[in-house]
């Protein structure tokens, strides 16, 4: 199965743009097993295929921390009929993406994450028209507000494409906020990377604001775009293949807090 997902995976394992992209020419292979189970091993849950332990791409065991999440893995493996496709598997691709990309460079993924708040979506707001100018406080506002008061990173904002320096303390007790964990950071990340935010991306973490609340404020812009031009269908497929990879971190940041 290395093969399988390595090509779906491309070189950034937690890049989902990249796995969209890919999407255009996915790789199957056919199926092999015909029994799929979940077994308890050191660090967690494995799954299984005919008794034997999924690997990752580098040929790691995939050790799942939470039953939730090996149970959605194990159903993923369960709905491949006669040909896999890794496509329809965004949690296995989370796992590969933790298990080979995160765990051995954890710090470096963290900061990948905080570069996000020196030019957050949510501190760049349009300024014209009106609605637009409200919709956009109405949305992600209270992110910023909760931002403040609960963590006491105090951010400011620009109007238009306007580069506006962040404060230092404010980048640095948003930081302290992120998880320190693998799967929560890699759950982050990818939210972060989809969204253009990471303190909706910290918001969802922290329970601040739901997954239906976080995607909602991603895409008032897009929204707004599409009340009045109408839709884009390649631009509409790109953000169909993405809430795929958004619901699967969702899904794992959740878990992992229960």
């Amino acid at each position: 199965m290395r093969e399988l997902f390595d090509e779906v995976a491309g070189k950034s394992g937690l890049d989902p743009l990249e796995a969209v992209r890919l999407s255009t020419r996915p790789s199957q292979r056919k199926k092999f097993y015909t029994r799929v189970s979940i077994g308890e091993i050191a660090g967690g849950y494995a799954i299984l295929l005919d008794g034997r332990s999924i690997k990752t791409p580098s040929r790691k065991v995939v050790a799942v921390p939470s039953r939730v999440i090996a149970e959605t893995i194990a159903a993923e493996w369960n709905a491949q009929v006669d040909l896999i496709d890794p496509m329809t598997m965004p949690m296995t691709r989370l796992a590969n993406s933790v298990i080979d990309g995160v765990v051995d460079r954890l710090d470096d993924v963290i900061t990948d994450i905080a570069k996000y708040f020196e030019s957050d979506l949510l501190c760049y707001r349009a300024g014209h028209p009106q609605e637009l100018v409200a919709r956009e406080a109405e949305a992600w506002d209270g992110v910023l507000f909760w931002a403040a008061e609960a963590l006491g990173a105090h951010f400011i904002l620009a109007q238009g494409i306007i580069h506006a320096t962040q404060p230092s303390p404010a980048v640095a007790a948003a930081r302290a906020a992120l998880p320190q964990e693998p799967w929560s950071v890699a759950a982050v990340h990818i939210v972060t990377t989809i969204t253009g935010s990471a303190l909706l991306a910290l918001a969802l973490y922290h329970d601040a604001r739901d997954a239906d609340q976080v995607w909602a404020a991603a895409h008032v812009d897009d929204d707004w775009n599409v009340e009045h031009w109408g839709v884009d269908e390649e631009v509409a497929m790109r953000r169909a293949a993405r809430l795929i990879d958004f619901r699967a971190a969702a899904d794992v940041i959740a878990a992992m807090r229960a």
